[in-house]
């Protein structure tokens, strides 16, 4: 039976990927690449540090270093997280159902961890969480399972019995690889969303008993 709800960060209980994007564009102009939203979407959902690195492929520069431009957009993006990041609808709603229905309930993100317990902290649900992890010390970040993996482990919970919240595509495919349940919540439409096992508008959406016939049915 399903155990435990683990909800993604970024672009789910917190808006922050405008501030992503902000940061990004913002830090990869000062090497003399200038990039678009839509370029920047390109990469949701991936650790930075993979992002920083993808970038310098696609067009090296010689310095600052890739670790030091990955640090100054982590550092960019804790300040904008404490002044400015919004809560996205519904995130407290979903995390009282799930809590309401006996799930216990972790966060798991590519975000480096002072980037999680920032946001967590401005949006006042740090304590409502039992465990928080983050990718950036596995090996790969999403859309590879290693974040979810390493949350049931922690939990002490197998993966088949966790239900994951996730908006972006690489997180639907991480939490996929990783034998669990996935309701999706993704910014815009896409078919391969398909893949989750219940896609909602909004976390506003998720109703007590869809969430209780969803833990049947795993069950």
């Amino acid at each position: 039976m399903l155990r435990a709800a683990i909800f993604d960060l970024d672009g789910l209980l917190v808006d922050s990927e405008p501030l992503w994007r902000r940061a990004e564009i913002e830090h990869f102009a000062s090497v003399g690449l200038h990039l678009t939203d839509a370029e920047c979407e390109e990469t949701t959902g991936l650790r930075i540090d993979e992002v920083v690195a993808l970038r310098h492929r696609q067009q090296p520069w010689e310095t600052p270093s890739v670790a030091e431009i990955t640090s100054r957009i982590v550092d960019r993006m804790v300040s904008l997280l404490r002044e400015e990041a919004p809560a996205k609808p519904g995130g407290a709603h979903a995390v009282d159902l799930c809590a309401r229905a006996g799930l216990r309930l972790a966060v798991a993100s590519s975000s480096p961890l002072r980037l999680i317990e920032a946001a967590l902290a401005r949006l006042g649900l740090r304590e409502r969480f039992e465990l928080v992890v983050s990718a950036e010390r596995e090996p790969y970040g999403k859309p590879h399972p290693a974040v979810f993996l390493r949350t049931a482990e922690q939990l002490g919970i197998a993966p088949t019995s966790c239900l994951v919240f996730e908006d972006s595509l690489n997180g639907l495919v991480a939490a996929k690889a990783a034998c669990m349940a996935c309701i999706a919540v993704p910014e815009r439409s896409d078919p391969r969303f398909a893949l989750a096992d219940v896609v909602l508008p909004s976390l506003e959406a998720l109703e007590a008993r869809s969430l209780a016939a969803m833990i049947e049915r795993v069950r």
